[in-house]
């Protein structure tokens, strides 16, 4: 199973973010994080700006929604052209119904888990996904140190993924650096944002070659992934 790399634009110079996309070219997904001042405290960007970034990069975008009322906003990121949107179980009302719409919308639809919120209860719902978002950092900011006590909830929901025989991406997105990257992909996890660890590096690139070769070369010693 290949890994995925998704270079964060939230460490990336916002004044540049046209030249910052081409920077990762060959990056899986360009992640995109918007946040409202209001579900985190953090003010970043919104529909307009994703809807220019879509027209400046041929990388598809990834886009995760750290704000309120994701059941209204989540659908105009589709329009806007993110290839995938990731809202957060705490902020959406009805998340199968707003799942659905970002699906029929043509986006793949995403689910995001704050650290303290636990998988179990949303077992039922993960059929209605194509992505799972584990924070392993409390969202708001970047550059943040990465906790490793969410390891064994990556596990678990690698587990619930396997147990129902899904075609699931279990994304990870916080401190997620060539330090971290091996024991998030061994306990479970495939798509993996990594903001500085690809922006503050010498050459985007290859800090994104680098970073999968590593989660790769970690799936492939990873027991879920035994008959993958």
């Amino acid at each position: 199973m290949a890994a995925q790399i998704n270079p964060s634009i939230l460490s990336a110079d916002f004044a540049r973010l046209a030249e910052e996309a081409k920077a990762v070219e060959g990056a899986d997904w360009l992640h995109v994080d918007v946040m409202d001042n209001h579900f985190v405290p953090n003010l970043t960007l919104g529909v307009p700006v994703v809807e220019s970034l879509a027209r400046a990069t041929d990388t598809p975008l990834d886009c995760h929604l750290m704000i309120e009322d994701a059941d209204r906003w989540a659908p105009q990121y589709v329009e806007a052209g993110a290839g995938s949107v990731t809202f957060h179980v705490e902020a959406a009302a009805a998340p199968v119904r707003l799942a659905r719409e970002i699906r029929a919308k043509g986006a793949r639809a995403s689910m995001a888990l704050k650290p303290a919120t636990p998988i179990e209860p949303y077992e039922d719902l993960l059929p209605e996904l194509d992505m799972l978002l584990i924070m392993t950092v409390e969202p708001g900011f970047g550059g943040q140190a990465f906790l490793d006590i969410m390891l064994p909830k990556i596990r678990r929901t690698r587990e619930l993924i396997s147990k129902h025989g899904l075609e699931l991406w279990l994304q990870v997105d916080g401190g997620v650096s060539a330090s971290t990257i091996e024991r998030c992909a061994e306990a479970g996890a495939d798509v993996f944002v990594a903001g500085s660890a690809v922006y503050g590096a010498a050459d985007p690139a290859q800090a994104v070659r680098a970073l999968r070769t590593q989660a790769e070369g970690a799936t492939a010693q990873a027991a879920w992934a035994c008959g993958h």
